[in-house]
């Protein structure tokens, strides 16, 4: 744990703010996809379960959301009633999964679902990412082919520090 946790921060670029365990790694055995507990160490509620790690999926996504994807996805949501259901589904899933994990008498909680959305898409790293966790979700299974495969020939995070040698592949 503790070598994820120092190879995590190095990713994201700051400290973890609660213990987050790997759920996904990539080829080189970094992480990917990492649990986030429903309420931080200092007691903010956190609607994310699934945390986005990896620099190459981070950047992969947020070119896509960039070039309109979010837009693309909830147009798919309004014209395909089978699309909108099983989006809903992961919402209740992830909100259910999440909510199992608060603390009874928590003060504050979490809501919503995937990235804290009552509905819809509101981020496709979020979505990717409960997709790559294992779980069912429709926008993370239409993602995951325009972002994998993660095939870096060089660590991102070498002895927890950014690899200054890395660089996305071609």
């Amino acid at each position: 744990m503790a070598v994820d946790t120092d190879v995590i921060a190095a990713q994201i670029g700051r400290p973890l703010r609660a213990r987050s365990d790997v759920v996904a790694r990539c080829p080189l055995g970094l992480p990917v996809v990492v649990t986030v507990p429903p309420l931080l160490d200092d007691g903010t509620p956190f609607p994310t379960r699934f945390w986005l790690t990896c620099p190459l999926a981070v950047r992969r996504v947020a070119r896509l959301e960039s070039a309109g994807a979010i837009q693309e996805m909830e147009a798919r949501v309004d014209s395909d009633p089978e699309f909108a259901a099983a989006l809903e589904e992961a919402h209740e899933r992830y909100r259910r999964d999440r909510d199992e994990l608060v603390p009874s008498g928590a003060v504050h909680r979490p809501t919503g679902g995937v990235a804290g959305a009552a509905r819809g898409v509101k981020c496709l790293h979020a979505h990717h990412a409960d997709h790559a966790a294992g779980n069912l979700n429709p926008v993370g299974a239409l993602v995951s082919p325009l972002v994998e495969p993660l095939d870096c020939t060089i660590p991102c995070v070498v002895d927890g520090v950014p690899n200054p040698d890395w660089r996305e592949p071609r």
